[in-house]
């Protein structure tokens, strides 16, 4: 007679589940490479929520294929019992920003009211939006705003950071050309501006392609330039976090 010992059967499959999903990892890795020429780093691979389909993460892009590596979907994944958009949480997830390891020594700085609710943005000086962020940011109540000038549209972006950078009262030129269209006096005297290129340093780190780019407390970011109502949106949710 054959007696069957649950428990240690139990114990056999726990301990072979991880073997098994490091053995798929493997595969996956394998085949997409070998199929996908020119492929980017896949820097994560891990089951999803839905049986027998595999999430990769390529920077801070999801994608998903099968056990074996032969199909490769593009795509969201929807908890339709929920009505969960998966891809999408993960992808926020994936992007959040550690906002108290921000260097905001490196960022141009100005509040309104408390300040007591906090923002970072990521700008060009030459960029459209980002002017617009900036004037409806003029209006928003008990905000602290630090930006982080970016150069990274071309022309005189460079030189126009550095002037704003390198004045004398930094903010007020920041603002007067934002929001006044006042070009900042040229810098002769040599200045450290150093924290530009920290600035495009921590943004590449942080895939922030474009501008205007918003960080919240919380960690969150939203790219463009959001409007007042779409921004007290974001803040009343970074808060509740």
């Amino acid at each position: 007679m054959i007696r069957l010992n649950f428990k240690s059967l139990g114990m056999a499959i726990t301990l072979t589940l991880p073997l098994l999903a490091q053995a798929n990892e493997a595969v996956i890795r394998k085949a997409l490479a070998d199929r996908l020429a020119g492929l980017p780093k896949i820097e994560e691979v891990r089951p999803s929520a839905m049986a027998g389909l595999w999430e990769i993460r390529i920077g801070n892009e999801i994608r998903y294929t099968d056990a074996a590596g032969n199909y490769l979907i593009e795509g969201e994944l929807i908890d339709l019992r929920t009505r969960r958009n998966l891809t999408e949480e993960r992808v926020s997830k994936i992007n959040l920003i550690d906002f108290s390891s921000l260097p905001l020594k490196d960022a141009v700085v100005w509040k309104n009211g408390n300040g007591k609710r906090r923002i970072a943005v990521f700008a060009d000086p030459n960029c459209g939006y980002c002017k617009r962020f900036e004037k409806t940011l003029q209006d928003v109540k008990d905000i602290t705003v630090y930006t982080f000038l970016i150069p990274i549209l071309g022309g005189d972006s460079p030189e126009k950071a550095r002037a704003i950078w390198c004045a004398k009262e930094v903010t007020s030129t920041w603002t007067a050309w934002m929001v006044d269209a006042k070009p900042p006096a040229k810098i002769a005297a040599a200045c450290d501006d150093a924290a530009i290129e920290r600035n495009l340093a921590l943004a590449r780190r942080y895939r922030l392609n474009g501008t205007p780019a918003v960080i919240f407390e919380d960690g969150n970011r939203a790219p463009g330039a959001l409007t007042a109502e779409q921004l007290e949106k974001r803040l009343l949710g970074s808060a509740k976090s």
